[in-house]
């Protein structure tokens, strides 16, 4: 996997923010487990770097790390 994710705990745990993640990801790399955030670890190599977890999730509340270099990738960066 070139890529790590990472969700803010109080983002985590928002139905609303569960619900939109799973939605929007064309991968499935998030998914809705009773109203919290659940990473499909097993979906992390498709990440095509789309960057629709940032803009469907509150700002700073969803992280994308680049593995093999370990720059974060901004947020600011990738919205549109």
């Amino acid at each position: 996997m070139f890529i790590r994710v990472e969700v803010d705990g109080s983002a985590a745990s928002d139905p609303a923010v569960a619900k939109q993640l799973a939605a929007v990801c064309p991968v499935d790399i998030f998914d809705d487990d009773a109203g919290r955030v659940r990473i499909v670890d097993d979906n992390l190599d498709e990440c095509i770097l789309c960057a629709l977890c940032l803009d469907a999730a509150p700002p700073g509340a969803v992280r994308v790390i680049k593995r093999y270099d370990g720059d974060k990738l901004l947020e600011a960066a990738l919205h549109r």
